[in-house]
């Protein structure tokens, strides 16, 4: 008893064993909150497409923080989901069309923002509506010959929805599955009557269509009924010439309809991360302003997927105190140690309270022990 004496009351012996404590439980929390990944991957698309043109940009701006960022080539969202849904995958995140996924089989999935609009772009021959004043609804593609997107494309999929929602099946018309820049090849030698294809305004693939002789673009006047039976998509005003005031594309005004190219992200993604792809991404997107407004994106609306609780509160207020002020890395570890330590004192001052209280029992038990 009095050797445990001696070592109780020794303040070397407390001290030390305190911070052994401390040292363990340190330890221990900082393995528990890991530090962002420096290499990550994301899912994109095809290289003609907007997808991977924003991933490449969005590997600049990460690299600037010493993140380094695989863009992969795909073929477009519904192989990007099953990437980033396979647990064997290394894909962290990619980006998707809006109204493509089953969110059922993909419960592990988190949204971190919409990015910006993809218009359902249907670009025909004049001369093959010639006789009927131009395309102005899908059920005069009846007989057509129609490209419907690439397998596994979110165009393949929306256009297969657009179709059915308009009363058509693939039977009725001459339908193929190709890519975007197997599609102008054809419009180019007569072989195509109609492509579709979503993508956005500032997406290189636009250029190639418009450069077609003798093609128009589609004027979506059901515009207001195809988005009241598929939420998901928007209308969108489009004025004459945005899309290039030289080819004077489109030739008049005319409205599309959108669904929302959306960044997710598998949900035990980093909060810090989360922070800085949403910060990158608004450095990137004041370029993307020609369908939306300035600062409509990224946006919390129109996601398919729940939101990331940290994107919700940088969506809402913006980079927290530590990133705002401070450089990417020097803010992570900052932010670590503070998630270590404060649950340390949680642990160790109301240990501290007790210490005179157990000192006093332990008095009293040793002169109950001695009478």
């Amino acid at each position: 008893m009095k050797s445990l004496k001696k070592y109780l009351f020794n303040p070397v012996a407390v001290m030390a064993a305190f911070i052994v404590a401390m040292a363990t439980l340190f330890s221990i929390l900082w393995i528990l909150i890991p530090p962002p990944p420096k290499v990550i991957e994301m899912a994109a698309g095809l290289p003609s497409g907007l997808y991977y043109q924003f991933g490449e940009r969005l590997k600049a701006e990460l690299a600037q923080d010493r993140i380094t960022l695989d863009v992969l080539e795909t073929g477009g969202t519904v192989d990007n989901l099953k990437l980033l849904g396979d647990s064997k995958s290394e894909v962290d995140f990619a980006i998707v069309q809006g109204g493509i996924a089953d969110v059922a089989q993909y419960p592990k999935l988190v949204s971190i923002a919409g990015m910006y609009y993809e218009p359902v772009w249907v670009w025909y021959r004049e001369e093959a509506f010639k006789g009927e004043g131009g395309l102005k609804v899908l059920n005069q593609l009846k007989g057509k010959r129609v490209s419907i997107g690439n397998e596994g494309s979110g165009t393949l999929v929306l256009s297969n929805a657009l179709l059915k929602v308009s009363g058509l099946s693939e039977d009725q018309l001459r339908a193929e599955t190709i890519k975007p820049d197997q599609a102008v090849e054809k419009l180019n030698r007569g072989e195509l009557d109609v492509a579709f294809v979503v993508a956005a305004a500032e997406a290189p693939i636009i250029k190639k269509f418009y450069q077609v002789p003798g093609i128009r673009l589609m004027n979506f006047e059901q515009a207001d009924a195809y988005t009241r039976n598929l939420p998901y998509l928007s209308k969108v005003n489009v004025p004459r010439g945005l899309l290039s005031i030289e080819h004077d594309i489109p030739r008049q005004d005319i409205q599309v309809i959108a669904p929302t190219a959306t960044l997710v992200a598998k949900e035990d993604i980093s909060p810090a991360l989360v922070s800085l792809l949403l910060g990158a991404s608004y450095d990137i997107l004041r370029s993307y302003s020609r369908l939306q407004k300035v600062g409509e994106f990224p946006s919390s609306i129109g996601l398919d997927f729940p939101l990331h609780v940290d994107a919700e509160i940088y969506l809402k207020d913006g980079p927290s105190f530590l990133h705002r002020h401070l450089p990417f890395w020097t803010a992570v570890w900052v932010g670590r140690f503070v998630k270590i330590v404060i649950p340390l004192l949680v642990i160790f001052i109301p240990l501290f309270t007790y210490i005179p209280a157990l000192k006093k029992l332990f008095l009293k038990t040793q002169a109950c022990t001695g009478l």
